[in-house]
């Protein structure tokens, strides 16, 4: 009886799958699938392609693309559930971010190098091992597993999402009992993390402008007011002095209980020695559940094309981090009205609204999460902590609305000391997807025994 497999069965037989685990999640690692503007779409629709035929011959059954109106499709399959079971959904992504060996990489992204028990590529954690550890946890129960499962792989989570319209159109599609969302993970390697909670991100562009064109800086320098100058000390108002978010009114979310270790986040993040930490307050505070500010691009001459002018027009992109459980539109519009607000010597100023996402809290205390938490524990040997992400999953909170009483499972195979997702040299840690398969495959069956 399905029922009645054991821990150690279940191991077994994802330590024999795990030589071609390792193979396929090279071969698709091989596929530069950037769903970004700009980016050929020849390797996204083939990498959605490969997604499916590895579903497929993994165990997963109707397996289909369904067309996403503007966008990249989406990988879609059922097993219908035996008598009196409850259904999941799987959910991962096959869109990557870009990369570029010159941007720093040791290695070519899109060439998969395996070293010290690591897999190296683009994607190689984000999320094409979301795709592995779903297609393995259906092959350990020979695609008969003991609930009913649907998967959705989607193609455009790293950019402007269309599936978003599409759940909101056919909520029956997503009707499910539990979301598994394997693109996430444990903050070390070794140490089992269930994620409860995400940041939602809101972003705009100011522009500032002060001439009709460019002038002499010799000339009309000291008394003609500069656009790149009036935007930087429009900038600068963002942080106070200690790095905190200065601008009133934005909401911050309750800090979860597990701290966040300096040391981990400090080699995560790649900071050079003897740079400070910007802000105040616990470490998981200021990067899972309150709000903070970057500018991620500026509009301004080059250096190489510098001349002594005053600059006429100078723009700023800034996204903005805002606390899980936030109003989008309305933290939004504070750091829109916070711009105008500080912007200097009466300069001509235009704030573009450009995105708006909502963070998210799982719900707790179901049957899931119960189950997850025994799953995670059984397969690591210890007790499972509780984090947060920085991060963003818009689609979650459509899920949420299209399927309300659904519970939430957030986990997978990355580890944030060492697999620097959307940076250079991303890599996953073949152990820890062998134990993430371990335990997905372990919650279904957790799942339906506690039903």
């Amino acid at each position: 009886m399905q029922n009645e497999v054991t821990f150690d069965e279940i191991l077994s037989k994802t330590r024999a799958l795990m030589p071609d685990v390792v193979e396929q999640l090279k071969s698709l690692i091989r596929y530069p699938s950037v769903a970004f503007p700009g980016y050929p779409s020849e390797p996204v629709n083939a990498m959605a392609d490969a997604t499916a035929a590895l579903l497929k011959e993994y165990g997963l059954q109707d397996v289909r693309l369904i067309d996403i109106p503007g966008g990249y499709p989406a990988v879609y399959g059922e097993i219908p559930p035996p008598p009196g079971a409850p259904t999941v959904m799987m959910y991962a992504h096959y869109d990557v971010q870009p990369a570029h060996k010159e941007d720093g990489w040791e290695t070519d992204p899109w060439t998969p190098v395996e070293k010290d028990g690591r897999i190296y590529g683009r994607g190689a954690t984000d999320d094409k091992s979301g795709i592995m550890i779903t297609a393995a946890s259906l092959r350990v129960f020979g695609g008969k597993p003991p609930v009913g499962v649907k998967v959705l792989i989607e193609g455009e989570e790293e950019t402007t999402s269309h599936l978003d319209a599409f759940v909101a159109a056919h909520p029956g599609l997503f009707r499910c009992d539990a979301f598994i969302v394997a693109d996430n993970g444990n903050l070390t390697v070794g140490d089992p993390a269930l994620t409860t909670s995400l940041r939602g991100e809101v972003s705009c562009i100011v522009e500032v402008r002060t001439l009709e064109s460019p002038v002499h800086s010799g000339t009309f320098g000291g008394a003609a007011p500069d656009a790149l100058v009036a935007l930087i000390r429009m900038l600068a108002t963002l942080h106070d002095a200690q790095g905190d978010v200065a601008v009133q009114g934005l909401r911050s979310g309750l800090p979860l209980t597990m701290e966040y270790p300096e040391e981990i986040y400090r080699e995560s993040a790649g900071l050079l020695e003897g740079v400070d930490l910007i802000g105040t307050g616990p470490l998981g505070a200021r990067v899972w559940s309150r709000p903070s500010i970057t500018v991620i691009g500026i509009d301004g001459p080059s250096i190489k094309a510098s001349a002594n002018i005053l600059i006429p027009r100078a723009a700023a992109k800034i996204s903005m981090r805002i606390a899980p459980d936030a109003d989008p539109d309305h933290e939004l519009h504070i750091l829109m009205d916070h711009l105008r607000a500080v912007a200097p010597w009466n300069v001509h100023v235009h704030v573009q609204e450009m995105s708006a996402s909502s963070g998210f809290i799982c719900p707790a205390g179901g049957h899931g999460v119960v189950a997850a938490r025994r799953a995670l524990e059984t397969t690591f040997g210890k007790p499972v902590l509780e984090k947060g992400t920085g991060g963003s999953i818009p689609l979650l909170h459509v899920l949420h609305n299209a399927v309300p009483h659904a519970e939430f499972i957030l986990w997978g195979a990355e580890d944030a000391s060492c697999s620097r997702i959307h940076g250079t040299n991303e890599s996953v840690d073949i152990g820890e997807l062998e134990r993430s398969i371990v335990a997905q495959s372990l919650f279904l069956l957790f799942l339906r025994k506690g039903r």
